[in-house]
């Protein structure tokens, strides 16, 4: 008999991690996470190259919330090519909390993008950093986890070069 008809199989199952259609779940779990880090960092230079190149364009300074409402128009086209797709026909999480979600990611990147007409793009990163510090300070209270030390010490690290670099830039 086989694990087909009714007897276990003696190694598990392992899901199926697909990035970007690719199947990376052949690779181990710390390739895995260099992998997904990479793209991050590669995709996270992509989006800043590009949204600077935008807002060097004369006029455009102005349209940071239509460059949201584009944003947003394209992310809503990903999300239903993504649930025909995956065949996905029930939600799990309250409308409720898609709505609520949408609405403070709408106004974190509209204000984001409406600041690059008055700041550059690396500084405008530097104040996204900064939201680290109110969030390491109040901790998580729904798991009740508090931030030790060394994590204040990592998020000054992090802060330090970057507003560093700024005080350069203008001296």
């Amino acid at each position: 008999m086989n694990s087909k008809q009714g007897l276990l199989n003696p190694e598990p199952i392992k899901p199926k991690n697909n990035i970007l259609c690719l199947d990376i779940s052949i690779y181990s779990k710390t390739s895995q996470f260099l992998l997904c880090s990479a793209a991050v960092f590669v995709f996270f230079l992509l989006y800043g190259y590009l949204q600077e190149l935008i807002f060097t364009i004369d006029g455009f300074q102005p349209f940071g919330w239509f460059l949201t409402l584009v944003q947003f128009g394209f992310y809503t086209i990903f999300g239903f090519i993504e649930i025909k797709v995956k065949n996905i026909s029930t939600r799990k999480i309250p409308m409720q909390t898609y709505f609520l979600l949408a609405f403070l990611t709408l106004g974190t990147m509209g204000f984001s993008n409406a600041s690059l007409g008055y700041l550059n793009y690396p500084t405008q990163v530097i104040f996204k950093c900064c939201k680290l510090i109110p969030v390491l300070a109040r901790g998580n209270p729904d798991s009740g986890k508090t931030v030790r030390a060394i994590g204040f010490y990592c998020c000054c690290l992090n802060l330090i070069p970057k507003c560093s670099r700024i005080l350069i830039q203008k001296g």
